[in-house]
């Protein structure tokens, strides 16, 4: 990459602008806009992730402190709050969440090698949603109870490389299984779930669609055994059964047969209890496909964390969406980033390099190969790892 350039503006080359513009296109983004294109509010939405900038006033300060070198960054307007702020609150938010959809495109090719931690060559998705607070008398339409405000983040997980697939924001009041409506199942792969979404009626159409699943089952769950297979209970599992469900509506709703095992964690000092439609998968495996859910708990901590989404720069929804889907959308370009590059440092650390060196004019590369020279890998770098 260019030396003379800035370590923003050599991030900011990985980003596919013809995708882009056909998103800003697709949702008249630039209509009747003179200056501050959506271009510019991106760019500038992606400063404050990448630089934890806390509010409007405090974006504005910063970029304002190098104007001279906004125009080699991209940005090709004045910054004011105002006009970020007004960005935000009219331009659709769907021009951001359309073009995070073409970043998460690329990344899942990038981390289509990525080793899983077992022998299985189908795709395995992880699916749950976290809420994020918000305070009802700013945030007014995002009612969750009667004096507090929240919004679900739903999201489904590629295992190979925790890329998120599928990403839908709703109201805090709307429950997770009904995302399961508005999947569209990949014939094969499997999907991992929790108890929260128990619906067998669901379940089923995912098993008509020739997709398989891992959920963990209910304490009250009521079934038939029909057979049995041998388990070695040294590994901790209990019992492989194939069962069918014996309440006369679960049974309407799902007719077919289920496998059914038990297995005790020894480190938690409890027994699990999972459902599966995959008869032929070692049970073992079943249950390690289980234990690797635990990457999207991770995600959702991650970016809790370390992205600008608990902190909101306006109280819109649209604003609201708009942050959301373009801190995303940092998240995925720096896995692009690292994957391209060969990184070895974590996807944290490479965050806070550039948080701190986002405007020196230095090759990317030798940023990141001095940090990994002077600190070597596997030092106290485990925290909140994805990559």
């Amino acid at each position: 990459m260019n030396t003379g350039k800035t370590i923003f503006s050599q991030v900011m080359e990985l980003l596919p602008l013809y995708d882009f513009h056909q998103c800003v296109q697709r949702y008249h983004g630039n209509y009747k806009v003179q200056r501050f294109s959506c271009l510019d509010q991106f760019l500038c939405m992606a400063f404050a992730q990448l630089t934890y900038r806390e509010s409007l006033r405090d974006i504005e300060s910063c970029l304002r402190s190098m104007n001279h070198k906004l125009y080699h960054m991209g940005i090709r307007s004045q910054v004011s709050r105002n006009t970020l702020s007004n960005a935000n609150n009219r331009r659709d938010w769907r021009i951001y969440a359309d073009f995070a959809q073409v970043l998460i495109h690329t990344a899942r090719e990038l981390y289509l090698q990525e080793p899983l931690g077992m022998e299985l060559e189908q795709t395995v998705y992880a699916m749950d949603a976290t809420t994020i607070d918000l305070c009802l008398s700013l945030f007014p339409w995002a009612y969750f109870r009667k004096n507090k405000g929240a919004i679900k983040l739903h999201t489904l997980l590629d295992l190979r490389g925790s890329i998120p697939t599928f990403i839908e924001i709703t109201a805090g009041k709307v429950h997770e299984v009904n995302l399961l409506d508005t999947l569209i199942p990949e014939a094969g792969s499997f999907y991992i779930l929790d108890r929260g979404y128990i619906d067998f009626f669901r379940l089923y159409a995912l098993h008509q669609a020739s997709a398989f699943f891992v959920i963990r089952a209910k304490s009250n769950l009521q079934c038939r055994r029909l057979t049995s297979t041998p388990v070695k209970k040294s590994t901790g599992l209990r019992c492989d059964q194939t069962v069918r469900l014996t309440i006369p509506l679960s049974a309407h709703q799902y007719p077919d047969k289920l496998r059914r095992i038990r297995f005790y964690d020894n480190e938690n000092d409890q027994q699990l209890t999972f459902l599966t439609n995959h008869f032929s998968l070692d049970a073992l495996t079943i249950t390690q496909l289980f234990k690797s859910r635990w990457k999207i708990e991770i995600f959702f901590k991650w970016i809790k964390q370390h992205l600008r989404i608990k902190a909101f720069y306006g109280t819109s929804e649209n604003a609201v969406k708009t942050q959301i889907w373009i801190a995303i959308s940092i998240y995925v370009l720096v896995a692009i980033l690292k994957k391209k590059l060969g990184l070895k440092s974590s996807l944290y650390t490479i965050l806070q390099i550039l948080s701190v060196s986002i405007f020196e004019k230095t090759p990317i590369l030798q940023a990141f190969s001095d940090y990994e020279h002077f600190h070597p890998l596997g030092q106290n770098d485990t925290q909140l790892i994805l990559f």
